[in-house]
């Protein structure tokens, strides 16, 4: 049996959710408030991070990257063809860079703004930062995600997939990104077709469909968040 200790709106964690919902693995949740920092947490992960993953009484894996790779050896060849990264190393590595980027790079320019002012603030005890949201990150975050969507939709345009000719990992670290943003109503899709009709394509995965039936308490979804036809 798998565990996850995750947050529903880390990008990280949505990313971890969807690949193990590709791969058919049957996992335990433990939704956890990383700012809280949880003893048992702590205990698994010193860094207090999410996601953290065990298998059964097997050490914890922390972080999306090594979550992914464990989930690509363990379930991956047994996939055949649903198999997220490609068999070609330099497929493979645009695929890593990527997850890198969608969940590294867009995560600590927009979409980590995002989630901490609009959701986590409004959660969160004024002793741990919670309040009001800082108005000069949203402006850094709507300011930056255009940026993000142009270099997305130049992808794939011009491939079929993020990635490539197939539907990979880097696919669904996107959608967890760009998820938490649609949520709050924080993607300009007007601005970028293309990323918007791949977006349609990964979001009518039924792998997305128990995270467009989330809700974050006293604050609705965006209209189109769970529209599949938006």
């Amino acid at each position: 049996m798998l565990t996850l200790y995750h947050h529903p709106f880390s990008p990280s964690s949505r990313f971890i959710r969807l690949i193990l919902s590709e791969y058919g693995a049957a996992f335990e949740e433990h939704h956890v408030n990383p700012w809280e920092r949880p003893q048992a947490l702590l205990v698994l992960n010193a860094a207090g991070t999410v996601p953290v993953m065990v298998e059964n009484e097997g050490p914890a894996i922390c972080g999306a990257g090594p979550i992914m790779e464990y989930l690509d050896e363990t379930r991956g060849y047994a996939v055949a063809d649903r198999r997220l990264m490609p068999d070609h190393p330099d497929a493979r590595a645009e695929t890593r860079r990527l997850v890198e980027w969608s969940l590294g790079k867009f995560d600590q320019e927009v979409i980590g703004h995002l989630v901490r002012e609009r959701i986590y603030k409004q959660i969160m005890p004024k002793s741990a930062g919670g309040g009001e949201p800082d108005s000069a990150a949203l402006r850094v975050a709507r300011a930056n995600i255009h940026h993000h969507l142009k270099y997305f939709g130049y992808l794939v345009a011009s491939r079929r997939w993020v990635a490539g000719d197939r539907l990979t990992f880097a696919d669904f670290a996107l959608a967890a990104a760009l998820s938490c943003a649609d949520y709050l109503g924080e993607v300009p899709w007007g601005d970028e077709e293309d990323i918007k009709s791949w977006y349609a394509r990964v979001k009518s995965r039924p792998s997305m469909r128990p995270l467009l039936g989330e809700k974050v308490l006293g604050m609705p979804a965006a209209q189109t968040y769970a529209d599949l036809d938006f």
